[in-house]
């Protein structure tokens, strides 16, 4: 299957790729970035606009606002979880659930824009109250007003500061009404940690997960945590609970469980307090810590202020260090901001040496992205992608390893191939060894195919110069299995 007579069987699938990573070159190559300053994130955890806030927004519409403004205007990228969907109380009606259901009036949606949030969180279990119109509807409402929605679908999205490139996965691993996704630990969310990772410099999980009103992580978000940290997440950020979960460092990874409520209006006190999670970036450095916020009992607006002792506590004095940027050939490759409106499109690569941005790529649905190093002692890198495209043999849209060369001008395809011997679940790189691509493989056949088959086989493959060809060594396959549990 990794011929090249496979691939002159496959035309479409050639221009296709051809199509998608032929080159934009960017008429005239501009200078570099500055050199990178402090970048201050911050994350916030439950955000409601109906029930009483929504009473208190139609008496005060600047309440939201003013309440956290002053803050939140401080930072250069702010994200917070909002639980529900524009539509009308009606709506809700329409679904049999003892989940409250929350609507938001569509006219509160640019108070989130006016309060200093830059991207909202729709990974939870309230988005899809209304059903999926209304969720697309706010997903619309979010990017007209400036505000990037963050969904799992869409996941992972980067976001540029300079030199510095922020990949985010967002996701929820609580299930609520309307059908809304339910995401664990597994292959599709291995994928898109395995393409932030290698697109990012720090890599941010925005998980929904844990249990209400339990103020410690339940083992369900301490196995998570591990798995994500396990496979490279830099930052863990969770809501859900609707109070606080003492942050800690996971393998030196910050990790906080849940950042209770910041606008909501719950009665018990302490899901009257919250936490935002400062983070800033200094050089290859990142430090967190606690920023504490408390509700009024006659308000349902926070006032923020003060250092969280129990986070300091733990997270004080342990400085992440970032990842470095993907660089191929001496050739730096970073992916485009995403920007609001524009979510979902794809990543748009640019490649940059010296300062100088030599090329763009067209914007692709990328799955997976790694570096291929073959040869030694002076090995030739190259890049490997899969990418999802359509082929009339096995008449599927699946999974395509191909490969590239990164040069000046644009990227050079050395092998746009098929889903090697069999149909691809996933193929990632096999660390330490020049070449080794390890393969998980549905069970089934391209001349029987059973797209809905459960069972799985691993290979392992070496590169050849053009395509792949199995390896028999027992070690390198166990090795393989690895990487894929």
């Amino acid at each position: 299957m990794s011929s090249a007579k496979s691939i002159l069987m496959l035309p479409a699938i050639v221009a296709l790729a051809a199509l998608i990573f032929g080159p934009l070159l960017s008429g005239t190559c501009h200078g570099g970035e500055s050199a990178r300053t402090e970048v201050r994130l911050l994350f916030a955890g439950d955000i409601l606009l109906s029930r009483g806030v929504e009473r208190q927004l139609s008496r005060d519409s600047r309440a939201l606002g003013r309440a956290l403004r002053s803050t939140l205007s401080g930072a250069d990228w702010v994200v917070g979880n909002l639980e529900g969907a524009v539509g009308s109380p009606d709506d809700c009606r329409e679904l049999v659930s003892d989940v409250p259901c929350f609507p938001i009036r569509g006219d509160f949606i640019p108070f989130l824009r006016e309060a200093g949030f830059k991207a909202i969180g729709l990974a939870n279990n309230h988005a899809f109250d209304l059903g999926q119109p209304a969720r697309e509807a706010t997903r619309r409402l979010l990017g007209q007003n400036g505000v990037l929605p963050l969904t799992y679908e869409d996941s992972p999205q980067f976001i540029r500061f300079g030199d510095l490139t922020v990949g985010l996965i967002s996701l929820s691993m609580v299930p609520g009404r309307g059908g809304g996704p339910v995401i664990n630990p597994g292959t599709d969310l291995r994928r898109k940690i395995r393409l932030a990772r290698n697109l990012s410099n720090l890599l941010v999980v925005y998980v929904h997960w844990g249990s209400e009103f339990l103020d410690w992580p339940d083992n369900r978000q301490r196995q998570a945590a591990e798995w994500l940290v396990d496979n490279g997440a830099d930052l863990i950020v969770g809501h859900h609970p609707h109070l606080v979960q003492k942050p800690e460092r996971l393998h030196g990874k910050p990790v906080f469980y849940s950042l209770g409520n910041l606008v909501f209006d719950q009665k018990y006190p302490s899901t009257r307090e919250g936490l935002l999670a400062d983070c800033r970036v200094n050089g290859d450095t990142v430090s967190c810590s606690g920023l504490p916020t408390r509700t009024p009992a006659e308000s349902t607006m926070p006032a923020i202020g003060g250092d969280d002792g129990s986070a300091e506590k733990v997270l004080s004095g342990f400085d992440s260090k970032l990842a470095p940027s993907l660089t191929v050939n001496g050739i730096t490759l970073r992916p485009v901001s995403a920007s609001a409106g524009n979510e979902g499109a794809g990543v748009v690569l640019e490649a940059v040496q010296n300062g100088k941005v030599l090329w763009k790529t067209r914007q692709a649905k990328i799955v997976s992205i790694q570096p291929l190093k073959v040869g030694e002692p002076k090995p030739a890198r190259y890049l490997l992608t899969l990418e999802r495209h359509f082929s009339p043999l096995d008449k599927e849209e699946g999974l395509r390893p191909c490969v590239y060369e990164v040069g000046r001008e644009a990227l050079i395809p050395k092998w746009r191939g098929t889903a090697l011997a069999w149909p691809l679940v996933d193929a990632a790189v096999l660390p330490g060894d020049d070449g080794i691509l390890c393969a998980q493989h549905r069970g089934d056949s391209f001349i029987v195919p059973q797209p809905g088959s459960n069972e799985q086989r691993v290979a392992a493959y070496r590169w050849k110069g053009f395509g792949f060809s199995g390896v028999q060594d027992v070690e390198v396959i166990e090795r393989c299995r690895d990487l894929f549990r």
